[in-house]
This record gives C-alpha cells, structure tokens and sequence, in this order.
C-alpha cells in the first residue's frame, strides 16, 4: 500500500478566519488519536462530527516522534486501534516503502532476523507496532478523509458556553463557535474539562486517598532510573555552600506516599537516524550552558552512561530514543505548571524542553571533556530530513505523560491495576505498567538522587465507562477519553496511544447512542453500549494468558 505523505494535512478542511457559527451532533476537542478514532466512529454512526485541533498537525505523540508503540499486550487493543496498526503492517509489507534500508535489513537491525517479524498476530490481523512518525500521519489523515471527517486546524479553545449541566458551544481563538450536542475532550492536557468547569486533579494523590500504595512520593520504590554510582550534587564538590547543580532542588521530598502537585517529568521521543543521506546536525540550541549537564558529566566520569540505550529501532535507519538512566532527556522539575497554564506559559515551558534536550545532544555528541567513546555512541545520531519538516526537523509533540486528569463518575485507582476490585462497564482495558517516571531529584546523604519513578506489572484489566464521563452534576454531555478520572499512578498504566485510540472509539459510541436514544451520557443504559463495541471489535474482557509486560 503506497501513501503520499503531507508536510501539511488537510488543508482544504481548514477553517476560514472569521466569526462564524459551525453546528454538528458530535464537536471533538483536540488532535491525539483519541479524537482520530472518535471522529471516525461518529461518523460511522451517521452522525455530524467535527474534530477541532489546536496545532497545525494530528495526531499528538503517535505523529510526533513516539513511533515504539507502548503496550503493555497487544491483544488488549481491538476496534479501530487494531486497525491503525493493521495499516501501519500493510504499508511496510510494500518495498516501495522501504527507502533508507530493505525490509530485511531492518528485521535484522531491530532483532528478529530475516525469518521474523515485529508483528502480532490476533485473531488473524497481523499488525506493526513501530513506525516513522511521517507514516503514521499520513496513515491517520487517511483515516479521517475516508470517513469525511471536518479538520479544523490551529484552532484553539477560547471560551466555552455552558448551560446548566450542558456544554451548548465552544468558541475558538479565531472566533469560530462551535455547537454540539455532545463534547468529547481528546487532549492531553484536559483543556475542554477545565473550561467546562469540571473537577480535575494535578500532580500525585496521596495512597490514603483512594486506599493506594504506589502513588504519592515514591521514595523507596524509585530503584530504576536511579543514580548507580554517588553523585556529589553541588558545584563545588564537597561544599554545600557553594550551591547544587542544575536540576537538583535543595528541599526534602516529602512525606512517604503523601501527595502534592508535581508533575512526572516530560521529554521528547526523539525520532533520529544514522543513514548518511537522510541525516542533519542536532546543532547548538541558543543560549546554550553545558552547566546545565553538569551532574552527567560527573555520572558519566563515574563509569556509567547510559543516557541514550532505550533505543528502538524504527523502519528505515531510523530509532525512536526515549530517557533511560539516572540522567537522560527527562527535564525533571520544569513541567509542573504546564497542567493549567495559558498558552504563552506552555510555550515558554516547551522551548526550555526542546532547548534542554536539544543542549543535552549537543553535549554529549561534543563536549570535549566526555569520553571519545561517549561521543561517538551519540554522534552516530542525527535528525532526519524527511521528518517534522516545518519544526526544523524536531520532534513536534512534547511528551506531556499527564497533566490534568478528571475526577469524575468513576476514578480509576491503583486497585483496578491490580484487580482488586473490577469495573463493570469496560469500554477498553489497560495493559501496560503502573509506572511513572522521575518527578523531581534532591540531595540525601551528600549525593543526588531522583524520586518517582515506578514500574510495576499488571494484567489486562477492564477501564471503567464512567470514568470518561464527569461527574453528572458538573456535566452531561461531555466524555473524556484521554484525560480521564484517574489517579496518577492509575493514569500511568491506562496512558498509551492505542488505549487511547480505544477510548476515544468507545467515547463516541456512548456519544452516538444517548443521542439515538434521547437520553444522557449518564443515563445511556451499559447493555446497549456494550452490545455495539462488541459488534465494532473492541476488547472488553482479558481471556488469553498475558503477554509480556514492556516499559517504556
């Protein structure tokens, strides 16, 4: 299957500029694959949708650089997700796709051998679970235009009219009001919730509040990602007076297992090759300070770098780089006021991320006083020119693990993770990890030492329909797939692209059928629903063995 790939996509479905009023059944908020599979799912229920995007481009982290599927088992992903993936494997099966390296080439590079395949196989549908980040735009794009699905890009939320319990419309930044019958928010960050006047949640619950173990401050349980070796955190060694280093905050963490509203730490998925043709310098951010890289020089010095080895090879010479180690391209402490802040603020709180990673690859790919061999493990690796065209070749989506998250009908903990207690009304499951990764890095003991992170396995487990809706006094027409009423260390597991594609599906059949049947998101009886997601091949029940548990 060959696919023309846009720098743009659907530019003729853009919004003209102007104060306008636009009416549909269904208006979605925000471009994640969430929206992608709503929108779609609307559509094949005969309804009028519209799915307004407040960047320039769809598809959030699955187009922006995370192109190594996270999952915790395969086999929990059905429906329109499935087929995302379905269509990633058909385009790959075509020579015509592999440009930089042959197929072969790249079976044997990522691991499998010229006999295997990164393939699962399902009821048989075979899918591909990595992928350039241009493909899988493309691919959704396709998605959308087959199903006659209105884009609206750069538009972004201003206002937002509500009456009574019932979102009547949303107003956008270049005055276009948007009415619907029922909402659906598919960001990340919860922005349609917030406006909407729904309860929501930032940062860490404490374990007291939902009877969890894992969430709050995580001291004892952050053994990964940690510090191996001890790190003297002040710059002058020794000396405390003289201050700490970049990065390291000088209070204590905090009460074990207490709450408080920091953030997991962001970073970018960086999508990189090694193919000569195909590769650019990641160059010298403005206002550059290697002081700000400081600790890892010293890690680095003590014997250990390991800053870059989450390494996942993509289709044509190309990797998928995420934060591994004690010190790596998570900028740890400088997200905790994305969550609710203005879009002026969340720009600021981006380019200080894209200038920290883009500084931490130019120090290690440069700096003369590292290793040559550390030099050149990084300097193998450059942006691509055939990715993220207009952001110069970076990776456009800033990994925003979690920011607002719902308190809604139903809040996800760490005991449906675990199975000790189960959701009735299923409308998807989570497979992956409870995990979270580093929220902050203090000193004990006269060394640095990172706080957080957490990795614990799960089976497949049923997430609840009431936790897409808010609570019914607050609202009764809006569903949230993506930021949804969870705890954080519950959101940690239930947060991966194709759950979210899953949810989003899921979330516009609710939509659909309580305006088919005249009734409330609330009230829509779980049978009826049901009985559709299981017609369109969502996976509601875990009844095969699991599978491996990755983390990422």
């Amino acid at each position: 299957m060959k696919l023309v790939l846009p720098l743009l996509p659907l530019l003729l479905h853009c919004a003209t500029p102007g104060r306008h009023t636009e009416t549909y059944d269904i208006v979605i908020y925000g471009g994640t694959p969430a929206a992608v599979t709503a929108a779609i799912q609307a559509r094949r229920m005969n309804r009028s949708v519209v799915l307004i995007q407040p960047e320039r481009h769809l598809g959030g982290l699955t187009t922006g650089g995370l192109g190594a599927t996270d999952i915790g088992n395969k086999g929990a992903v059905g429906g329109l997700a499935r087929t995302f993936y379905e269509r990633i494997h058909a385009h790959y099966a075509d020579a015509a796709a592999w440009v930089q390296e042959s197929r072969e080439e790249f079976l044997t590079r990522a691991g499998h051998g010229k006999s295997a395949d990164p393939i699962a196989v399902h009821t048989g549908r075979q899918t591909m679970w990595t992928f350039e980040p241009r493909v899988a735009e493309a691919l959704l794009v396709d998605m959308l235009e087959t199903a006659h699905v209105p884009l609206r890009l750069g538009e972004q939320l201003a206002t937002v009219d509500k009456q009574g319990t019932r979102i009547a419309s949303l107003t956008t930044s270049t005055g276009i009001t948007f009415r619907g019958a029922q909402f659906i928010d598919a960001t990340y960050e919860g922005d349609l919730l917030a406006a909407a006047g729904v309860s929501y949640h930032v940062g860490r619950e404490a374990n007291a509040q939902y009877g969890e173990t894992l969430n709050g401050v995580q001291t004892t349980n952050a053994r990964n990602h940690q510090f191996k070796n001890k790190i003297d955190p002040y710059v002058i060694p020794g000396q405390p007076g003289s201050g700490l280093l970049y990065g390291v905050h000088a209070g204590q963490p905090g009460e074990e297992g207490s709450g408080d509203d920091r953030v997991q730490a962001y970073n970018f998925r960086m999508t990189l090759t090694d193919a000569p043709g195909n590769r650019l310098p990641i160059g010298k951010p403005a206002g550059y300070d290697p002081q700000r890289y400081e600790l890892l020089r010293r890690y680095i010095d003590s014997g250990i770098f390991d800053a870059i080895d989450l390494n996942t090879p993509m289709p044509n010479r190309k990797t998928d780089i995420n934060n591994k180690g004690a010190f790596s391209s998570d900028h740890i402490g400088a997200n905790y006021d994305f969550a609710r802040a203005d879009a002026a603020t969340r720009e600021r709180i981006y380019r200080d991320h894209v200038d920290y990673v883009k500084g931490l690859w130019y120090f290690i790919q440069n700096d003369p006083r590292l290793p040559a061999a550390v030099r050149e493990k990084a300097g193998r690796w450059g942006l691509c020119k055939d990715e993220f065209a207009d952001s110069e070749h970076w990776p456009r989506a800033l990994y925003v693990r979690e920011a607002r998250r719902m308190v809604g009908e139903y809040v996800m903990t760490e005991n449906d993770c675990r199975a000790n207690r189960k959701a009735e009304d299923p409308v998807g499951l989570g497979a992956y990890n409870m995990y979270s990764h580093n929220v902050q890095r203090y000193v004990k003991e006269g060394a640095a030492v990172n706080e957080g992170n957490i990795e614990v396995p799960v089976r497949p487990y049923p997430i609840s329909y009431r936790s897409l809706l808010p609570k019914r006094a607050e609202a009764t027409n809006l569903l949230v797939p993506v930021a949804l009423s969870s705890t954080h260390i519950a959101y940690g597991s239930i947060r991966m692209e194709p759950v979210f594609m899953v949810l989003g599906q899921s979330a516009a059949t609710a939509a659909v059928l309580a305006l088919d049947g005249k009734t409330t998101l609330h009230d829509l009886p779980y049978g009826k629903l049901r009985e559709r997601l299981v017609a369109d091949q969502q996976v509601l029940e875990w009844l095969v063995p699991a599978g491996v548990v990755h983390a990422r």
